[in-house]
């Protein structure tokens, strides 16, 4: 596809034909904020805080929905361009609770940011707010319609990504909200949520954030450690949130190969078994009814030790392996190595066969 030369900030770029403006300037490192695109979804130019000044245009076009064309000279921080953002983000917080300071997403909420980027203390507008209660039905996703800005993210993402269509906006006009079909609770099994935490993962304020990160770290206080979903074989990515040698949260990272931002509710939220008190940290063997703590070394003796009788006594078939997707495919390899070689036959299966 041939380039298309374009004028952005008084410095000429080059892109491929048919890029959108805010990919034009993303590619040469100039950042125009956004609430609602996302690279992953339908760009719809709803929130309007990427417009940008364009020679010959009448009004302030979104960004992330205008074409590139040969020729074009944009602005992106222009006069009007800084007005009309300012604007925008007074008219979002005239219906926007203010309480940063406990908000789960404080540190990490792109409104907040861009209101301190362009100098927007507080609404200029006073008169009703969105007064609606909490919904704390789902076990996993903390859910303040009062956060919503109304982006979209959360809709497109469950239809577009996930296929559930669980949420969309309700209503209209001041009264709009996003929300289940007849405004049920997100957890409520009528809903159709299946708690994947892909509109957790979009959201970029504190409308839906993981509830059992509530209150346990801020953003800057985790240390992000890259790791592997051990729950099945897809081999998914996510960041384990690890704050004082503890993991407190998990999220999903963009530069995951397999997934994405995308998990399931166990990939996501089913990580609490890490510093389970029932969990086994050293091998057990049963003596007199009880199990006992022993060595690793005695352990693997008395393993290998009773394999051997029991095929010398019953035979080869006698044996047989069942791995799991949990475990590395080096580990899996060895075990189908202990199976075929050590027990000498075909008896190995793992629990996710299907």
């Amino acid at each position: 596809m041939a380039d298309i030369t374009l004028t952005i900030n008084g410095k000429k770029v080059a892109v491929p034909q048919g890029t959108t403006v805010l990919d034009a300037a993303a590619r040469n490192g100039i950042d125009i904020p956004t609430f609602c695109h996302d690279p992953e979804l339908s760009s719809v130019g709803a929130c309007r805080i990427c417009v940008v000044d364009i020679k010959g245009f009448r009004n302030l076009p979104a960004s992330c929905v205008t074409t590139a064309t040969e020729g074009m000279e944009v602005e992106t921080e222009s006069a009007a361009v800084v007005e009309a953002r300012r604007t925008i983000l007074d008219l979002i917080l005239a219906n926007h609770p203010e309480d940063c300071m406990t908000c789960q997403k404080f540190g990490d909420c792109k409104l907040a940011d861009y209101a301190y980027r362009y100098g927007v203390r507080k609404t200029s507008f006073v008169g009703e707010r969105t007064n609606t209660p909490l919904d704390e039905s789902s076990a996993f996703i903390h859910r303040d319609v009062n956060k919503c800005i109304l982006c979209g993210k959360c809709v497109r993402v469950c239809s577009e990504i996930v296929g559930r269509d669980v949420v969309d906006f309700v209503s209209r006009g001041f009264a709009t909200i996003v929300a289940p079909a007849l405004e049920m609770g997100l957890g409520e099994k009528e809903a159709g949520c299946v708690s994947c935490g892909s509109c957790v993962a979009v959201c970029p304020v504190g409308a839906l954030t993981e509830k059992n990160m509530q209150g346990n770290a801020r953003s800057w206080e985790v240390n992000k450690v890259k790791t592997t979903c051990p729950y099945c074989g897809c081999g998914c990515n996510f960041d384990l949130n690890v704050k004082d040698n503890k993991v407190v949260g998990v999220t999903s990272n963009p530069s995951s190969p397999v997934n994405g931002r995308h998990l399931c509710v166990k990939g996501r939220f089913g990580y609490e078994f890490i510093h389970s008190p029932e969990r086994l940290t050293k091998p057990l063997i049963k003596r007199d009814s009880d199990f006992v703590e022993v060595s690793w070394e005695e352990a693997l003796g008395f393993v290998a030790a009773r394999l051997k009788e029991i095929k010398t006594e019953y035979g080869s078939n006698a044996l047989g392996v069942l791995s799991s997707a949990r475990c590395t495919n080096e580990e899996n390899y060895l075990m189908n190595k202990l199976a075929r070689v050590a027990f000498e036959n075909n008896n190995i299966d793992h629990c996710a066969r299907l």
